[in-house]
């Protein structure tokens, strides 16, 4: 099975640098990554071109924003399962798209995800949040359940059926679009139970008061969209987090596969 991997970046340099390492660090065989990069002006262009032919296959310029950048690079998907990682994160070890592509293909699954822990950006407290999603069930999506964005792979067929990201949000469209995937009838999801993403605290939602109302805008437009509930959908969103910051002291390091050593 082929899988798409795809990376928007803007002036990521430093960090643009580990994540491209954690993609070619990867077992699987058969690997498409893709990197979307904004214009830089911080270097990257010239790490990616170092990285060669072996490197990933990448375009820079002007983008409308990162859901215009992220649908560029489904368009120039070719994989048969694809998913997103951030320029910020990286992968908790080498075998997480191997295990991806056996979980989708075992399971004959649409879609796939696992576990994602948050780190502090200068890593020096590891482990901030740990994201453990569990199995799927469409009632639990009124609960204000969803998996971690960066661990959600759909096949290209799906992919296909929703359609790209909702480019006239800000915040919320990688939320939209989960919701547009587990919401079709019929769809078969498969979840991972393991940590496959270290993901960097911080980002556009939560960077100022501003972001956070748009982000409560934009995420109770999706909800109501998707006809999942309303207000109480979106509260219970929020109060799924609070657990995340106290499972760390549930479990030491030693017991959550892929916290760094």
């Amino acid at each position: 099975m082929r899988v798409t991997v795809i990376t928007v970046t803007y002036n990521s340099l430093e960090t643009l640098r580990e994540t491209l390492t954690s993609v070619a660090a990867q077992t699987h065989t058969d690997l498409e990554h893709i990197v979307i990069d904004g214009g830089s002006t911080d270097g990257t262009l010239a790490l990616l071109q170092a990285a060669g032919p072996r490197g990933p296959r990448w375009v820079s310029g002007r983008d409308a924003g990162i859901y215009d950048a992220m649908n560029k690079g489904l368009a120039m998907a070719t994989g048969e399962l694809i998913g997103f990682l951030n320029s910020d994160d990286i992968y908790a070890d080498a075998e997480v798209v191997a295990n991806l592509a056996a979980c989708c293909e075992t399971n004959a699954a649409d879609a796939v995800y696992g576990d994602l822990i948050y780190v502090d950006p200068a890593r020096a407290r590891p482990l901030v949040r740990h994201w453990r999603s569990g199995e799927f069930r469409p009632a639990r999506l009124g609960r204000g359940w969803m998996p971690p964005h960066p661990t959600f792979y759909a096949r290209r067929p799906l992919m296909q059926a929703v359609g790209a990201f909702d480019a006239t949000m800000r915040v919320a469209a990688d939320y939209e679009f989960m919701l547009r995937c587990l919401t079709r009838p019929g769809l078969r999801v498969a979840y991972l139970p393991q940590v496959l993403v270290h993901m960097r605290v911080g980002g556009a939602s939560n960077a100022s008061l501003r972001a956070l109302l748009c982000k409560t805008r934009e995420d109770l437009r999706a909800i109501r969209r998707h006809g999942v509930g309303g207000w109480s959908t979106l509260l219970l969103k929020n109060l799924q987090k609070i657990p995340q910051f106290f499972q760390p002291r549930w479990a030491g390091s030693s017991d959550i596969q892929g916290l760094p050593k």
